[in-house]
């Protein structure tokens, strides 16, 4: 199979800074769904802009990239042009027939097209973003947080896009912190950890939810602990964490001085 694109000995680094990213090889083809995983500073966002072809390596080879839709983490603020007018400037610069107003409604848009993008919601926003990606049916999406700011609708309407866009021979990539992309119909999840890559082993246990009560000072050497693969942070600490390395992590946990709140265990959908 010929990969629609294919990272070879990749690495990022910006200017004499440390490496973001370092030796990744990393190839998805037609039909395949990959689900990248990464605690903040992973280097997964940075990994999903050379995908994208935003930012370009430091080091290694990409090959076979052709047409993208991509949407970053934040998408750009403060567009005077409204929703209808930037969708169909996107629509025209890629060739695509439709505006993209039709998967805008789907995506449960509730503002007026017409407003200046400024003054739109952030889920608003993510909406058109999302449209804009999808709109003219590219060989590659890459979807960087794309459910995040969307409600349950939206992100049903999503995923049922995804997967259709997948099964027409498109590849995608997605990450996700919220839980949605359980929906897709995922081939590989990849795990980003200190730069690199590794396919996570779906047949070793799947995942686990792991809840934390840490001091403040804790935080950062929680979640860089190995097997988390992501982590969000409020009063508790909640972590992703591979399922073959849940009893390590919480051992290192209760060893640091923190509390266990929570421990579940899922299994990767089939």
């Amino acid at each position: 199979m010929v990969p629609v694109i294919g990272l070879t000995g990749v690495g990022k680094r910006y200017g004499r800074g440390p490496w973001v990213l370092r030796g990744v090889d990393l190839d998805v083809g037609p039909a395949e769904l990959v689900v990248l995983l990464g605690v903040n500073g992973s280097g997964k966002s940075t990994l999903m802009r050379v995908l994208a072809g935003i930012v370009a390596p430091t080091e290694g080879a990409v090959a076979g990239r052709s047409a993208v839709g991509f949407v970053p983490e934040r998408f750009p603020a403060g567009l005077r042009l409204s929703a209808r007018d930037y969708l169909r400037h996107q629509s025209a610069i890629r060739g695509a027939a439709d505006t993209g107003m039709e998967l805008l409604e789907r995506l449960g848009f509730a503002g007026d097209p017409d407003r200046p993008m400024a003054e739109l919601s952030k889920g608003n926003t993510q909406r058109v973003a999302l449209a804009q990606a999808v709109v003219a049916r590219p060989a590659l999406l890459v979807l960087d947080e794309p459910f995040a700011g969307l409600d349950e609708h939206s992100r049903a309407e999503l995923c049922a896009m995804i997967n259709t866009a997948v099964a027409d021979g498109a590849a995608a990539v997605v990450t996700d912190h919220t839980g949605t992309r359980s929906r897709l119909a995922a081939t590989r999840t990849v795990a980003v950890a200190d730069g690199s890559v590794r396919v996570v082993d779906t047949d070793s246990g799947g995942t686990g939810a792991v809840v934390l009560a840490c001091p403040p000072d804790l935080h950062a050497e929680v979640i860089s602990l190995p097997g988390v693969l992501q982590s969000s942070r409020g009063p508790l600490v909640r972590l992703e964490v591979l399922g073959a390395e849940v009893d390590s992590v919480l051992t290192a946990a209760l060893a640091l001085g923190c509390s266990v709140q929570e421990v579940r265990r899922t299994e990767q959908p089939a």
